[in-house]
């Protein structure tokens, strides 16, 4: 089941990170994703309302893939599993939260920075980890880094914190990024104003330089 989720979202390249706080902006959203081709989306668990406004896009959008971001908890992944999250990710690696997910049956994306964590991810059964905070964590140089030792185990990572349009591309030529976690696709001012043709036309902007660096048509 995780295989097949990541997989899907690997095609897309680029997830979308979002923190909701109106679960009236849940709808226009996911129809500005899904016009504008990226019908994948991860909802944080940063505000009282991310558990309604997953419920409302998997009810409502089931076309388009919603995860649950900022899953800390045992707490997190019940409301996540609960709302109907096609998958859930931490921005660290806790050991007893991915064991709870994989008992729940959640795809679950854990975060790591260090070759210690990539170990430790690896030996819990997580071949798909954060990199997280990217940038701040060395970016594009040290994921290279990190990645060679373990190329060879299947690991795949997707980047998140500080990825944008101008470095997308240079991740997503690593081999090893299955896919970005992106927070410029739509900013909290953009939901609040209802821009939601911003939030299309950064989604097709991203999948243009995706198909540039990973040669899509």
């Amino acid at each position: 089941m995780s295989e097949e989720i990541f997989s899907r979202v690997a095609q897309l390249s680029v997830v979308p990170v979002i923190a909701i706080e109106n679960p009236e902006a849940a709808i226009p959203l996911a129809d500005a994703l899904i016009a504008g081709g990226l019908p994948v989306v991860e909802i944080t668990f940063r505000t009282a309302a991310a558990a309604e406004v997953i419920r409302k896009i998997a009810k409502e959008r089931p076309q388009l893939i919603v995860g649950a971001g900022t899953v800390l908890t045992a707490a997190n992944i019940e409301a996540a599993k609960a709302s109907g999250a096609a998958f859930a990710v931490a921005p660290g690696l806790n050991p007893q939260t991915v064991k709870q997910a994989q008992a729940a049956g959640l795809p679950f994306m854990p975060g790591i920075a260090t070759p210690s964590d990539i170990e430790l991810g690896l030996s819990l059964g997580c071949k798909l980890l954060k990199f997280f905070p990217a940038e701040a964590n060395g970016g594009v140089p040290m994921l290279e880094a990190l990645s060679a030792p373990y190329k060879h185990t299947g690991v795949r990572f997707m980047p998140t914190g500080g990825v944008n349009i101008t470095n997308l591309e240079s991740y997503l030529k690593l081999g090893t990024v299955a896919a970005v976690g992106g927070t410029w696709i739509a900013k909290k001012e953009d939901l609040a104003g209802g821009k939601w043709d911003d939030i299309r036309n950064r989604c097709q902007a991203a999948l243009e330089i995706v198909a540039k660096a990973r040669g899509k048509n």
